[in-house]
């Protein structure tokens, strides 16, 4: 999805890790993902740069889903939707 489309989404949840480096925003994303409901979204804002890839390899490995990514004032913000 592009900033478009991801722009109106409403998560359930907003996990900020900014300022924390990596692993940090994917430990935080791991026990923020237990917080919502199967097939809410969690947000996880980070301005660590290896955190798309790294969420999105963890998420689709654990069978969520990764929504996208959106770059907005020096940070990312990152959909995951939870599948179980």
């Amino acid at each position: 999805m592009d900033a478009a489309e991801l722009g109106p989404i409403s998560a359930a949840k907003v996990i900020d890790a900014r300022g924390t480096a990596c692993p940090g925003p994917l430990l935080k994303a791991k026990m923020g993902i237990g917080t919502v409901t199967i097939g809410q979204i969690l947000e996880i804002k980070s301005n660590d740069v290896g955190s798309r890839k790294d969420i999105a390899a963890w998420s689709g490995k654990m069978g969520h889903q990764f929504v996208g990514v959106i770059e907005t004032d020096g940070h990312d913000r990152i959909f995951i939707k939870r599948g179980k």
